[in-house]
């Protein structure tokens, strides 16, 4: 595991980055440089999206139909952008996965945690 402070969505746990994903598009419709933009102001840059992992796991999604995506020209740039949706199935795994990612924490931080002082 690289020991530098520049973590990247390669260094995630398999299901993060879409989980991350379900979530920004939960706030709101967007387009794929929207949804590296918000992850990576909400992570306070700590969490870099490349677009070689960002545009697979959207897809993904699509196939799994957890979103859908529309064609449409962007307000700003007057220029064809890909705006994708969360969809009510995609809600549906988003609850159950941040159900399981909360789950997986509390045992990760029981491992990392102060050991209670065994009675001799």
């Amino acid at each position: 595991m690289p020991n530098n402070e520049n973590s990247t969505s390669r260094d995630l746990f398999p299901g993060a980055l879409e989980m991350m994903i379900l979530e920004s598009l939960r706030r709101q419709p967007a387009h794929g440089y929207a949804l590296v933009q918000h992850i990576q102001q909400r992570s306070n840059n700590l969490l870099q999206v490349e677009e070689g992992s960002l545009y697979p796991a959207l897809q993904r999604l699509l196939k799994g139909k957890l979103v859908k995506a529309e064609w449409t020209v962007s307000s700003s740039t007057n220029r064809r952008v890909r705006v994708y949706e969360i969809t009510k199935a995609g809600l549906r795994h988003l609850e159950r996965e941040i159900s399981s990612f909360d789950r997986m924490l509390d045992g990760i931080q029981m491992v990392l945690g102060p050991a209670k002082r065994e009675a001799n």
